[in-house]
């Protein structure tokens, strides 16, 4: 039996807001509803969070061991190497990443893409590379074979920091597709990177959240359509800075390699 494990990585000291995955929100760390929000996923068979072996990292764990969610710590700054043994501890045939700072993460748009994958003979599948979903509900599913071979091949910084992006840069050696939303969406942040990102989403919860029953992307369009001004609370930020500041690394990492060889 094919065994679809969901990782979701996360940890407290990010460079651009420390400590956002236990911010507040209506009385909860974040990270809860981002637990809460994946575990409705009616394809995901256990579920995984991912931090690192440092202390400063512990608080996450309490959150886990509280939600009575399976643990893994790993690598600090390999993340591919976290996620890898991660997958492998938990003998996943499927891995479905999720990163910490998505508390609108929307499972029928999960489930969607899992679907895809597992209907399709993909080794990878995803709605980032074409991005028409509102950034923050963001989800990568592979397979673990691709995991590992990453795993094993990946050196630049980029690689190692974002797991993916080996899988990404070579469509020759991995099957690779993107699954689109029938209207570009793209343009909407829904993600927490800066205080305003966490201003805007205690918003949302604040409007849409009750403990029994879940919201999705169709409630968020619904309620902004109706406020277009919550739009404007996080306005103007740009989308994956964390990986853009990789690529610089990556620059960095080559010319040191150039010169190695003069």
């Amino acid at each position: 039996m094919t065994k679809i494990v969901a990782i979701i990585q996360a940890r407290t000291d990010s460079t651009r807001f420390p400590k956002k995955v236990l911010a507040d929100i209506l009385g909860k760390p974040m990270i809860v509803y981002l637990i809460e929000r994946v575990k409705r996923s009616k394809l995901i068979d256990q579920l995984v969070i991912a931090t690192t072996t440092r202390k400063i990292d512990d608080p996450i764990i309490d959150v886990a061991k509280k939600n009575k969610i399976n643990i893994f710590r790993g690598n600090f700054e390999d993340v591919l190497d976290r996620y890898y043994k991660a997958a492998k501890k938990y003998q996943a045939d499927i891995v479905v990443r999720i990163t910490g700072d998505c508390p609108l993460i929307d499972p029928h748009i999960v489930d969607r893409i899992i679907q895809y994958f597992l209907e399709n003979k993909y080794d990878y599948v995803t709605n980032t590379l074409e991005p028409t979903y509102p950034d923050g509900l963001d989800v990568e599913v592979f397979s673990f074979k691709a995991l590992e071979k990453a795993w094993k091949e990946a050196q630049l910084p980029s690689e190692r920091e974002h797991v993916t992006p080996y899988i990404i840069n070579h469509p020759e050696k991995f099957k690779i597709s993107n699954v689109r939303n029938s209207v570009d969406l793209s343009y909407l942040r829904w993600t927490v990177d800066q205080k305003e990102d966490l201003e805007f989403v205690r918003e949302i919860f604040k409007r849409l959240y009750k403990e029994k029953t879940m919201f999705h992307m169709e409630d968020i369009l619904e309620l902004l359509q109706k406020y277009p001004d919550l739009k404007e609370i996080n306005a103007g930020i740009k989308r994956n800075q964390g990986y853009l500041s990789s690529l610089k690394k990556d620059k960095i990492c080559k010319r040191s390699k150039k010169h190695g060889e003069k």
